[in-house]
């Protein structure tokens, strides 16, 4: 049963309440805690239990004045834990109706130990807490007209829970570098932990990431036929790591050994060693030292967790066994896998490609994902994207809007050069949580917006680079950014959407 914040009064009052009225409020399986009013804001704060162990804080920050008429939902990140209270501000200073949750836990973001014999809990993270649309009934005497959620990371993976299991609740959806394959996405971190610390010969220390990279950009930098440091679509790179090997001894221009087999490990991702399925996409070649990517999230510092090391270890230590004692070296890709999937996958994971009902309905989905993303393999968003185009070419149904083509309502923009949600040296400015104009051709949520409010879809959207005066396309997959054989590669204007 989804979350909603609906009045059990079914009068409709035409006028903008006082905010302190809110508190007041009777709720469906929701209680008003707070609701005052903060500079040009109303802040109203909530708990909602729709089981007897659930308590999921929701925050709704509503503008006094100015209100735009849209309704805006914030995701998190991680496990959660907090409500995204700066993330809503910022959007109910825009002039947003704007809300979001702390997923149903008060814990931090990498730790799943709220799960621990909890099992509403879990559900209420995998896609019962997301659900907080607001009271803007009451307060405004009127509902929103257009209805919008925004997330990355996890939530990313909230956004596609959303056009999933509950299609009509936005119009609108951005969803960046979403980990919608969670119990898979969380296997393949054990997967490089492993790959790098089951044997201590094997980890590739952090001065070798350039190393790597160096040698990838040879080998690809010119197949976009633009030499940048950026490799337009990694797919397209044929780098053969074992030009790597040390002829002698180790050293620090080259790999060894079980450097160089880790290495390929991380490349190839996890397979079933049963039927060999890929449980997991592997993580492309050429970003390798951008920002700290794979640094942080895939290498870490021994003895100290890796990112991904910390998040595999609570998925299946916490969420999955329900053991703080189980040991991440000792979980083998086939049994484990599937007892993940079905123990928690099927609360968490949106993976289903069946968008049907999203799009009948009207609701336009927009995905990015940054290539050089250290976290969330970029190669999973391209993954999902397929699976919904072979699905719906396979299973259609009768209703005029329901075949339409996918590009109709669904769009994903890969990113060369951006990190996890942002950063790195690509062109990563583009309204995903950065200062980007708000701007259709500039802005994804500005192009969100037009594509839902005047049928305009985005054939592409100019991205600033790392440098204030660099400016690239982005193009919606499986269109490619080409450049166009002459004018300035920081200009976005020399290049084209093919």
């Amino acid at each position: 049963m989804p979350i909603r914040l609906l009045l059990f009064t079914s009068s409709l009052v035409f006028a903008q309440q006082p905010c302190e009225s809110l508190a007041q409020l009777k709720l469906n399986r929701a209680t008003v805690s707070s609701a005052a009013q903060a500079g040009n804001i109303c802040v109203v704060k909530a708990i909602a239990r729709p089981t007897k162990d659930s308590e999921i804080n929701l925050e709704v920050q509503l503008p006094l004045e100015n209100w735009n008429g849209r309704y805006r939902q914030l995701g998190n990140g991680g496990w959660a834990g907090a409500v995204p209270s700066g993330q809503i501000k910022t959007a109910a200073e825009q002039g947003y109706a704007s809300a979001g949750t702390d997923d149903g836990h008060p814990r931090g973001a990498g730790d799943a130990a709220w799960a621990i014999g909890h099992p509403e809990k879990l559900i209420d993270f995998g896609h019962r807490a997301v659900h907080a649309k607001s009271i803007i009934n009451a307060f405004y005497g009127k509902p929103a007209n257009k209805h919008y959620f925004v997330g990355c990371s996890d939530g990313g993976r909230e956004a596609l829970q959303e056009a999933q299991r509950y299609p009509e609740d936005f119009d609108g959806i951005v969803a960046g570098a979403p980990a919608y394959d969670w119990s898979h996405h969380f296997a393949g971190f054990v997967w490089n932990a492993q790959a790098l610390r089951k044997d201590p010969a094997s980890f590739i220390p952090h001065a070798k990431l350039p190393v790597i990279q160096k040698a990838a950009l040879a080998a690809c930098d010119k197949i976009d036929s633009v030499e940048d440091g950026l490799v337009e679509d990694p797919r397209d790179c044929k780098f053969d790591p074992d030009v790597l090997l040390c002829k002698d001894g180790d050293g620090a221009d080259c790999l060894t050994a079980p450097q160089l087999a880790a290495l390929k490990k991380i490349y190839a991702g996890p397979r079933n060693p049963r039927t060999g399925k890929q449980i997991y996409p592997g993580y492309p070649p050429s970003t390798e030292a951008i920002g700290n990517e794979w640094a942080n999230w895939i290498l870490g510092k021994p003895p100290a967790d890796s990112i991904q090391m910390m998040f595999g270890k609570s998925f299946f230590g916490q969420a999955v066994y329900e053991n703080p004692q189980w040991n991440y070296l000792s979980m083998e890709f086939d049994n484990d896998v599937a007892y993940g999937d079905q123990k928690a996958g099927v609360h968490i994971n949106s993976n289903n490609p069946d968008l049907r009902s999203f799009r009948a309905n009207g609701g336009k989905l927009l995905m990015y994902h940054g290539w050089a993303d250290g976290a969330i393999s970029a190669y999973s968003s391209i993954d999902y994207y397929d699976n919904v185009l072979s699905f719906l070419a396979r299973y259609p149904d009768g209703r005029a809007q329901a075949k339409a083509p996918v590009q109709d309502f669904f769009r994903l923009f890969m990113v060369p050069g951006m990190g996890h949600c942002g950063g790195g040296s690509g062109p990563n400015r583009f309204g995903n949580g950065s200062n980007a104009p708000h701007d259709p051709n500039r802005n994804i949520v500005a192009a969100l917006e037009r594509w839902v409010e005047q049928g305009t879809a985005p054939d592409k959207i100019i991205a600033q680079g790392a440098k204030p005066d660099s400016t690239r396309p982005l193009c919606p997959y499986p269109q490619k950014v080409t450049y166009n054989g002459s004018g300035n590669p920081n200009d976005a204007a020399s290049f084209s959407c093919k």
